[in-house]
């Protein structure tokens, strides 16, 4: 954990597997972007029992600073043709996290990790349309805005048109 305040990334230990079910769990703190409804309230538990939260086909790793957790980031395997697959990344940060640079940060260290230790070509992400600051974060982040999805989630009692964000190898020689 840097006393510094830099944003690092970490595998999530098991004291930090309460507060993560909590903020995934407690519509104060998921929404408004992150909140689903309730979920399995062991699943991460189980998750980390199982592997650490670190497997072949995606992950979880604790934000952190010298201040202590600050959220989680995430990805997924997603398959496409044969043997060819790419990651789709996510991030949820505790409130008083958000507006700070620390999502940014956070995703911009979990690409160039995947890049690192994956032989993926692309990483994505996505967000609702009218989350601003997440669209602001990726960009930041060296991502690129591709596209809209229409109706492609259901939050609060609506669907919702999201936005798809890419980044390729090629993209972090160039400035990313």
């Amino acid at each position: 954990m840097s006393e510094d305040g830099t944003i690092l990334l970490r595998p999530v230990g098991e004291d930090d597997v309460p507060a993560l079910t909590g903020m995934i769990n407690d519509p104060a703190i998921a929404a408004p972007f992150q909140w689903f409804g309730w979920q399995d309230p062991a699943r991460m538990s189980r998750n980390w029992a199982e592997n650490g939260m670190l497997g072949p086909d995606g992950g979880r790793l604790a934000v952190v600073d010298g201040t202590g957790l600050l959220g989680l980031v995430s990805w997924r395997k997603i398959e496409t043709a044969g043997a060819s697959h790419f990651w789709n990344i996510g991030i949820i940060l505790f409130p008083e996290a958000r507006g700070r640079g620390v999502g940014t940060e956070a995703q911009r260290l979990l690409v160039r990790y995947l890049f690192a230790h994956t032989p993926v070509m692309r990483i994505e992400a996505d967000t609702e349309v009218d989350n601003i600051a997440e669209q602001r974060s990726l960009e930041k982040a060296g991502f690129t805005r591709e596209g809209v999805l229409r109706s492609v989630v259901f939050r609060d009692g609506a669907w919702r048109d999201g936005i798809i964000y890419g980044i390729v190898r090629g993209d972090l020689t160039t400035g990313a």
